[in-house]
């Protein structure tokens, strides 16, 4: 049983099928948007194929527990087939194999043999040094009437798909820690305001930071046609207190700040917590007053103080408004008094009547009209958080050098004979490679023509 399941687990079939399986899982990735909420774009489809998708997990395909399966039994098949192939690729690069073997010599072409006058001991000596030169590894062997040589280069080639294995190990391994432990959120932040909670993403919820993050100022250019041009947010990352950064943030210029990566995505306009009141007292003149949100002023002849406590730009699409909040030796009151409050009244006669709390002059003998409401700018960004983004970047490496190792590279094994015949030396060469014959043939014509130069012409 131990014996098929490890044959099952480093089969060349499971690896086929499984790179198959999320090649097809990534198209379908690529052609259904992956939105975290997931099915807006698919109101065309009915609700039952929808919900079978989210089922799925296919708008939130990457993250998915069957997505996760697949990659796990990938890097199961690639650890299995390794660990069963390696010792014998370690023995092949372990090996030296011995310099008078007569098998590398049989049914040599006659081009692979050179005959020479020159003295056998001259000629040995100009054949290893042009060896020594040409292969790290070179191993003679002396006998009676031959001197045989053996030179290898290249054994490191035998390594290069383990290395590949190890990267797509690496690379499963950073996206498994980046999908576990890391993030994406967003948060709007208004001019002058701060925050450390930002609303998560995919997992839904909200993240406190452990810093926070302070909108300094918001600016916006635009093109002569009244287009955005460039928005920029100036920003500030409190720790205890303390700045532990300053700087703007653009457009496809991100910032870092304690492995959290902020994003300029959005910005928009709100009531900018700043309302211009008019407050009127019987017949008498009106006196216009600026006040913020939570704020407060007195109406010293009631003893009473009026708090803003909300400021709304559209108000029950009646327009802006402000809920004022007093308090006085009467009791608390809380009314709305709106920017077009006579409008509002023209086409809703009773008004009054049905929400006394709309009425401006409800608290008498004052009358309240608000005249606008002071909008600024918010900046929206984006955050993300992934702690495997360098263990990525270290597969990638690995993915680079595995690659040209194993397609770059060869094992190359060279054998040099020298024997003696009447009178002559002859010097015969055959090479063998694991791959690349191509480059093998170039090789051992090279290495004949240099021995040729040096030993027969030269």
């Amino acid at each position: 049983m131990k014996k098929t399941v490890l044959s099952f687990l480093s089969s060349l079939k499971l690896t086929i099928a499984l790179l198959i399986i999320i090649a097809l899982a990534s198209i379908l990735g690529t052609i259904i948007p992956q939105q975290y909420e997931g099915g807006e774009s698919f109101r065309h489809l009915s609700p039952g194929l929808v919900n079978a998708f989210k089922s799925l997990q296919l708008f939130d395909m990457y993250h998915s527990v069957w997505f996760i399966i697949l990659m796990c039994l990938l890097s199961l098949n690639l650890i299995v087939c390794s660990v069963n192939r390696f010792p014998g690729s370690w023995r092949l690069f372990r090996k030296i194999p011995s310099p008078d073997r007569s098998k590398p010599f049989e049914d040599l072409p006659p081009d692979r043999v050179l005959i020479t006058k020159r003295r056998r001991s001259e000629v040995i000596e100009r054949v290893e040094s042009l060896l020594l030169r040409r292969y790290k590894k070179v191993k003679r062997k002396d006998t009676a009437n031959t001197i045989s040589f053996y030179g290898e280069k290249g054994a490191y080639s035998h390594f290069g798909v383990y290395i590949i294995h190890l990267s797509i190990l690496i690379f499963v391994s950073g996206a498994m820690i980046g999908s576990l432990f890391g993030f994406e959120a967003f948060v709007n932040i208004a001019e002058g305001e701060s925050t450390n909670v930002v609303s998560l993403r995919r997992q839904k919820g909200v993240r406190k930071l452990d810093f926070t993050v302070r909108c300094d100022k918001f600016s916006i250019a635009y093109y002569d046609n009244g287009m955005p041009k460039e928005y920029r947010s100036n920003l500030s990352f409190l720790k205890n207190n303390k700045a532990i950064y300053q700087g703007p943030l653009l457009v496809n210029h991100p910032v870092t700040v304690n492995g959290i990566r902020f994003y300029q995505a959005s910005y928009g306009s709100i009531p900018g917590g700043q309302a211009s009141i008019s407050i009127k007292k019987g017949n008498g003149e009106a006196t216009t007053i600026g006040v913020k949100l939570r704020d407060s002023f007195y109406l010293k002849e009631e003893d009473a103080r009026v708090t803003i406590s909300r400021i709304e730009e559209n108000l029950m699409s009646m327009g802006p408004a402000v809920l004022l909040n007093i308090q006085s030796p009467r009791g608390n009151m809380r009314l709305w008094v709106f920017k077009d409050i006579e409008e509002i009244k023209e086409g809703i006669p009773l008004l009054f009547k049905k929400v006394p709390k709309f009425n401006p002059g409800l608290f008498k003998p004052y009358y309240f009209k608000l005249n606008k409401i002071e909008s600024k700018y918010y900046t929206g960004l984006q955050l993300s958080r992934d702690p495997g983004a360098s263990i990525v970047a270290v597969g990638s490496f690995f993915i680079i050098i595995g690659l040209i190792i194993a397609f770059f590279s060869s094992h190359r094994r060279l054998w040099v004979r020298l024997d003696e015949q009447q009178g002559e030396t002859r010097i015969t060469v055959n090479a063998t490679s694991n791959r690349d014959p191509v480059g093998l043939r170039r090789e051992i014509e090279h290495l004949l023509r240099h021995l040729r130069e040096a030993v027969v012409v030269g």
